[in-house]
């Protein structure tokens, strides 16, 4: 019999994270293994949450690491734990997270959460709370607040985490990061972002339910989100294309293009200039509709300066199918068409352009492309093979567990980074309205915006 969990909510210890908002602040811990130093050659026991889609994708690159056991699997969808279990017939399969949890306690040593966004922060938390290393897939939350008891666990328990963006190991990324901490450009004062990716919905809410397949538990899959009927179109799986799934578009599930392309192509600025949360956020999008996010979105941020910056930064996002619009910033020597998704600094000497994604960054200066010194950062030769690449950001986790290196996108800068994209995705609801971020409090100053920076869970 599959045990009740009731009042799942309580994992989220609401510890009043606003009390806690000082975690915000990065630290330089080296968060220890889950075993003695006598053990730090042993194998790492690995448990999967959600293994269809980019969840198989993520157990795949897991396991390519030669000192990794896959020995939990878990779904929600019994056709992908199936075929999952066919790869591992000697990992236990389940279809609930927290009986996983629950069993394997004892036999288990870190967990991969490959899940949509709504279940990334409570299936991660009681891994964390059993004091297991993760690795969970970006956003790394559904809310501001689960982002920050995220940071907070991790801290207190000094765990071994890791958000899942694969470029932050890339060399292109890499490579764009040291440019702008040597100073190329000078003090960068705005950063242009864009994808033309439509993770949003315009149209009408769903009507009527269709029988949930028989392959699908529809109550584990909901989870902590609110209850409702099953619609093939709308929620698991999406047509022929389940790698995505429409609930990215889906207030209750995901998070829109910014949360899903947004963390990826955010990632590489946000490092790169040392950033932590903005003060302002206007997000220029269509009236909410309280269900699905806008098919197009232009969001400003402004971010106190750093090192790198001037006084402030301006950070521009654009998402939705013309994206980007057309800017004096983001024209490239000779008419040259920017690629489909991208980053453009902005900075005292020159321009630095990096197209996402396996391509190297390119130097404008007087419009114009200019060589660049790379061979002093030591990187070696690009690597132009995704299949290789993308290994490399899990294989540095499992390297971190077993004491032998240290993660590059742990929870203590990953919840920044979500924090960021999620203000983003909360100004939506107030289209051209300035929103202003007290990261102290953990609060906007528009009160009306706070009840958007936590949420509720359901009992199931």
């Amino acid at each position: 019999m599959v045990k009740k969990y009731k009042n799942q909510k309580t994992m989220i210890k609401r510890r009043t994270f606003l009390k806690n908002a000082t975690v915000l602040a990065s630290t330089a811990l080296l968060p220890s293994c889950n075993f003695s130093t006598s053990e730090k050659s042993k194998r790492l026991r690995i448990a999967n949450i959600g293994v269809g889609g980019m969840g198989a994708e993520d157990l795949d690159s897991i396991s390519s690491h030669k000192m990794v056991d896959i020995v939990g699997l878990c779904d929600v969808d019994s056709d992908a734990l199936k075929k999952a279990s066919m790869l591992f017939p000697n990992a236990k399969t389940y279809s609930d997270y927290r009986v996983l949890l629950e069993e394997m306690r004892d036999k288990i040593d870190a967990v991969v959460v490959s899940t949509p966004d709504h279940t990334h922060a409570p299936a991660s938390l009681m891994a964390m709370n059993l004091n297991k290393a993760v690795y969970c897939q970006k956003p790394l939350t559904h809310h501001v607040s689960e982002a920050r008891e995220m940071q907070l666990v991790a801290k207190e328990k000094n765990l071994v985490t890791q958000m899942g963006i694969q470029v932050h190991s890339f060399y292109d990324y890499k490579l764009a990061t040291l440019l702008i901490k040597s100073g190329i450009i000078g003090k960068v004062s705005h950063v242009h972002a864009w994808s033309p990716k439509n993770w949003g919905y315009d149209g009408p809410m769903p009507t009527g339910s269709d029988p949930v397949p028989s392959n699908l538990d529809w109550n584990l899959w909901l989870g902590t989100a609110k209850e409702r009927d099953y619609n093939k179109d709308f929620y698991h799986p999406f047509g022929d294309n389940n790698f995505f799934g429409n609930w990215r578009k889906l207030v209750d599930f995901g998070c829109g293009t910014l949360g899903d392309m947004g963390v990826h192509i955010f990632d590489t600025p946000y490092n790169a200039l040392s950033l932590d949360v903005p003060k302002t956020i206007v997000n220029e999008c269509r009236e909410p509709n309280g269900f699905s996010f806008p098919e197009n979105n232009k969001v400003t941020y402004v971010f106190p300066g750093t090192e790198q910056t001037t006084d402030e930064l301006k950070w521009i996002w654009y998402d939705g199918i013309s994206a980007p619009e057309k800017h004096l910033d983001l024209e490239l020597p000779d008419n040259e068409k920017l690629h489909e998704q991208g980053a453009m600094f902005i900075g005292e000497k020159g321009k630095l352009y990096l197209p996402h994604f396996m391509i190297e960054p390119k130097l404008i200066v007087d419009g114009k492309y200019q060589k660049m010194d790379i061979g002093k950062f030591n990187l070696g030769a690009p690597v132009r093979d995704y299949d290789k690449e993308r290994k490399f950001h899990y294989h540095e986790f499992v390297d971190a567990c077993l004491g032998k290196d240290r993660c590059s996108a742990p929870f203590s800068y990953a919840s920044r980074l979500t924090e960021t994209i999620l203000l983003g995705v909360i100004a939506g609801r107030f289209p051209g309205e300035t929103l202003n971020w007290d990261k102290d409090l953990a609060r906007f100053k528009e009160e009306k915006a706070n009840k958007y920076i936590s949420g509720t869970y359901r009992d199931f």
